[in-house]
């Protein structure tokens, strides 16, 4: 597929997703939007591609929303053809599902880990899309801004589950009630990202992680355990936990990967895991996160 605002690039089992519109701060538009569910989609497909990394083009990551239409940016009732593409993402409740959302929800769905590099600004969905990341770098030139009550409206991008969930309650509403933009130290202090590095160390920082991983690791365990850890975070109690472990132990002990990862060490050489993501995870892990039933 080709692509128009976002760059893919795969090299040694690593995905590449560059957000590409710099002369606009890479701001967020349904185009971006629907380029970025489709290279996920992507990479679930590819077997080969054992982590993701989402950076940014030019001197930023992503300014937010593209604030182009002026007042009516987010009247999804306004009309024309702007309009038609907010609905395009589909309806829940019957209103136009929000389009970050939609992002959002296809990055926690994600069967590989994802890594974001925030190589500059940040704000709106542009942090916001990337909180079901797994593992988030800054450089030390990255800002950040939750500025939804600044602009009217409200977080997006299902933030409001999964930023207290980040950083905390307390933090979360600081962030959000004041709209303020912070700095890259602000923000690993307050675990909105775990890692600062300088600027020209921030994409080969986030290859290195991804690099251990691609190496090292069984792409079904890593698949099931970044389901299951994501999973657990809203579960009733350890039981749930202990349950849905008790069956990957069970099931994934008896693996092709699990004789591989013994033998391997046992040796003293590299694993060569035979498992695919694509065709053989367990159907006893159920999908996070959940669809709504009605």
């Amino acid at each position: 597929m080709s692509y128009e605002q976002i760059t893919w690039e795969t090299a040694d089992g690593i995905a590449t997703i560059t957000l590409n519109r710099p002369d606009a701060l890479n701001a967020f538009t349904h185009v971006m939007r629907d380029e970025l569910i489709a290279a996920f989609d992507a990479a679930d497909a590819d077997d080969e591609v054992r982590a993701v990394i989402v950076t940014g083009a030019g001197r930023g990551f992503c300014a937010g929303a593209d604030l182009s239409a002026g007042a009516d940016t987010f009247n999804a009732g306004a009309g024309g053809e702007r309009a038609k593409a907010r609905w395009a993402a589909g309806e829940i409740d019957g209103v136009p599902r929000d389009g970050g959302g939609t992002v959002a929800l296809r990055i926690a769905e994600s069967r590989k880990p994802v890594i974001a590099a925030f190589n500059g600004p940040a704000v709106g969905v542009g942090v916001t899309m990337m909180l079901p990341a797994d593992i988030r770098l800054a450089a030390e030139s990255a800002r950040f801004g939750l500025v939804f009550a600044r602009r009217g409206i409200v977080p997006e991008a299902a933030s409001t589950w999964f930023l207290p969930r980040v950083v905390g309650i307390s933090q979360a509403m600081e962030w959000v009630a004041t709209g303020r933009i912070f700095d890259a130290r602000e923000a690993l202090s307050g675990r909105l990202v775990s890692h600062v590095v300088p600027d020209d160390d921030l994409l080969p920082a986030a290859r290195g992680i991804a690099r251990e991983i691609a190496d090292n690791t069984s792409g079904i365990s890593v698949a099931v355990s970044r389901q299951l850890l994501w999973g657990m975070l809203s579960a009733d109690s350890p039981w749930e936990a202990h349950r849905l472990d008790s069956k990957a132990i069970n099931g994934l002990g008896a693996s092709p990967d699990a004789a591989e990862g013994v033998e391997a060490f046992l040796a003293k050489r590299q694993a060569k895991f035979p498992m695919r993501v694509s065709t053989d995870y367990p159907d006893y892990i159920p999908p996070w996160p959940p669809r709504p039933t009605a």
